[in-house]
């Protein structure tokens, strides 16, 4: 396995730049793993395949204003911080840009600015300042910030790069259920559930569940190794409440279909489910830990039965999490053609049949629910 055979190209016009109104009005790529075939439909078609007793699981985690501009209180001179997570003692883990220049002990003054893009404004500084406390060897600063509540007044919602469009209301960049900040990148599977459609989900007798997982950098962060299996991937918080482990614990004991809604979802169910059986346990617990699974081709999913997912960027990680729950659902009764290929193939000729579709791509794209 190489990191090359999750490459693929797609057109840049196939790259969503903003949001589908309304949300649910998005397509729906069903994928069933067993027979190996593909239904293109709508997204409020999902609601066909679920039945009473399903428990989707939702990440409930929001968006924090992550992107910081300012200028150093020294030289003047530009800097960039994205947020990724609180530590413990209040410091921040940051990305910073120019990075070799912002050495421990640099201050730099936060500007406010409400454009969504630089350049930065020409007014006064704003009295919102962060400090270099230690710069690491891969590249992240450890920051002090003078103000928690300066994020929300000077932050910017941090989009991925490949949206280069600026948008207007940042709250299409949050899922109606968002409850607990703390994301720099938003579970992009969520966007498209409106209160709705997440009501008629219900009517059917479908238990809907909430968990918070904090998506981190490597969410910006590619595969560069030629060997996926030497990727370092980095850890992100996630908790499961009381109420959502006796839910799943019912779900699993009863034989129900646990529907993980985008990979966060999925990486908060495996690795508590890997945790969980590590620790000889046989239910899950409420839970507030880091989350380190790599989810590659051989996993042994534990927890999901079935999954909504965007379309994810060549080589990354989450396409390689796809690739691993398709391979492990793969059953003998699909056709001749379908049986003895990997999760990885089935999925990359998926993506080429959406390309073909012309089905939007990435965050604000399209969706696919696997089975």
């Amino acid at each position: 396995m190489r990191t090359d055979d999750f490459d693929y190209h797609l057109p840049p016009e196939l790259i969503a730049q903003s949001p589908i109104e309304p949300r649910d009005s998005s397509r729906l790529m069903v994928l069933n793993r067993d027979s190996g075939e593909i239904v293109h439909r709508q997204f409020p078609d999902l609601l066909e395949y679920l039945r009473s007793g399903d428990v989707m699981v939702f990440n409930q985690s929001r968006v924090i204003p992550a992107r910081l501009y300012g200028r150093r209180s020294d030289t003047g001179s530009k800097a960039e911080f994205l947020l990724l997570r609180r530590n413990a003692d209040g410091t921040w883990q940051a990305m910073a840009r120019p990075g070799r220049r912002l050495r421990p002990g640099v201050v730099v003054e936060i500007e406010e600015q409400k454009s969504p893009q630089p350049p930065f404004f020409k007014g006064g500084l704003g009295g919102f300042s962060v400090e270099i406390v230690t710069a690491h060897d891969d590249g992240l600063k450890t920051v002090r910030l003078s103000s928690e509540e300066g994020i929300e007044r000077f932050g910017h919602t941090p989009l991925p790069p490949y949206i280069k469009e600026s948008l207007d209301d940042t709250e299409r960049y949050q899922t109606v259920y968002s409850r607990q900040p703390g994301s720099v990148a938003a579970p992009t599977a969520g966007l498209h559930f409106t209160d709705d459609l997440l009501q008629k989900a219900r009517d059917l007798g479908v238990e809907t569940v909430f968990v918070t997982l904090h998506v981190g950098l490597d969410t910006f962060k590619p595969v560069d190794e030629d060997d996926p299996t030497e990727h370092k991937i980095h850890t992100e918080h996630y908790s499961i409440d009381s109420q959502a482990a006796e839910a799943l614990n019912r779900a699993k004991d009863e034989g129900r279909r646990i529907i993980a809604v985008g990979t966060t979802s999925v990486r908060v169910l495996e690795q508590a489910g890997m945790d969980m059986e590590q620790s000889g346990r046989t239910e899950l617990t409420e839970t507030d830990a880091e989350a380190s699974l790599f989810i590659l081709p051989g996993h042994t999913f534990r927890l999901v039965d079935a999954m909504v997912t965007n379309f994810h960027l060549p080589r990354s990680s989450l396409l390689m999490l796809v690739s691993a729950f398709v391979e492990h659902g793969m059953g003998a009764s699909g056709p001749s053609s379908f049986r003895g290929r990997t999760g990885r193939a089935v999925v990359m000729d998926a993506y080429q049949q959406a390309i073909e579709q012309k089905y939007r791509f990435y965050s604000f794209g399209d969706a696919t629910f696997i089975v």
